[in-house]
């Protein structure tokens, strides 16, 4: 095997584990970067839901306070509101989801499934919990969901929640008396529960990964086709001449002429060495001659 050959499957080796690694930690990293932006869009979604539940709880909700006590208007609850302002500009962020979920919630929309129900769960029985991250695979594809626990922390909200008896008469009218009632003062009744689709996400990140390696690839190339070119002038052409010269006085012919590399490299030094041993073995033999 050459040892131009030789020289370039090693380089080739080296170029193929760069690009493996590049594509793993570059595959990473474009993944870390996906999942901040997800992170910073889910947190604006929830703060969009505090400001508006707020909102409707001091601003909205005593304005129609009267008229809850003949007809129960579901906008004055802040959960509604907050869930009914998401549906109105999800439209810009497709594939998210915003529900606040409840394991024994008056409006049956509002009832948590099981997945979210687990999730709730998990904040239930761990107070110190802020949040519970999971990824969940549906026919849409991989979904990165967040819950928030939702702790009943107003003393107010056991004025519609605590009893039937006690709650507003146009609201057990319109849910009934079995659902929404027995909230405990400090229990978490459930989850804001915000999806980010990731499958909208995994092609931007090939993508760039794509990208990056498309570069790397072309300055491996670049490297490879400079380092050839340089092995060429700097090693093998000179060797090549030394081997021809070496060939034809191995055969008794002192009639080529001396090569000189210039230079203080070490080829260059070969080639002195190699100079002062023809001259050495040329009058060797012109002794031997005489």
């Amino acid at each position: 095997m050459r040892l131009r050959t030789k020289f370039n499957i090693v380089l080739i080796t080296a170029s193929l584990i760069g690009l493996g690694a590049a594509a793993f930690l570059g595959y990473r990293a474009a993944e870390d970067n996906a999942l901040q932006k997800v992170e910073s869009q889910i947190a604006l979604i929830r703060a969009n839901a505090l400001a508006v539940g707020h909102y409707t709880a001091t601003d909205i909700a005593p304005l129609l306070a009267d008229e809850n006590d003949i007809l129960f208007i579901a906008n004055s609850v802040p959960s509604f509101a907050a869930q009914a302002v998401f549906a109105r500009f999800k439209q810009s962020l497709p594939g998210y989801t915003y529900k606040e979920a409840a394991l024994n919630p008056t409006n049956p929309d509002d009832l948590a499934n099981e997945w979210e129900a687990e999730l709730i769960n998990r904040l239930r029985d761990d107070q110190s919990l802020e949040r519970v991250v999971s990824l969940r695979e549906a026919d849409t594809g991989r979904s990165y969901v967040v819950a928030f626990p939702l702790t009943v922390t107003d003393q107010s909200c056991l004025a519609c929640h605590a009893s039937p008896a006690a709650a507003p008469a146009a609201m057990v009218d319109r849910y009934g008396p079995d659902n929404g009632f027995g909230w405990q003062l400090g229990e978490t009744i459930g989850a804001q529960i915000i999806s980010a689709p990731l499958a909208r996400l995994d092609k931007p990140t090939l993508d760039l990964v794509i990208v990056l390696l498309a570069v790397m690839a072309a300055a491996f190339g670049a490297v490879i086709i400079l380092v050839n070119i340089m092995l060429s002038r700097i090693v093998l052409k000179p060797v090549a001449v030394m081997a021809e010269i070496s060939a034809q006085v191995s055969k008794g012919d002192f009639s080529a002429p001396e090569y000189v590399k210039k230079g203080k490299d070490e080829v260059s030094a070969l080639s002195v060495a190699f100079n002062r041993m023809r001259r050495s073995l040329d009058r060797a033999m012109k002794l031997l001659d005489d």
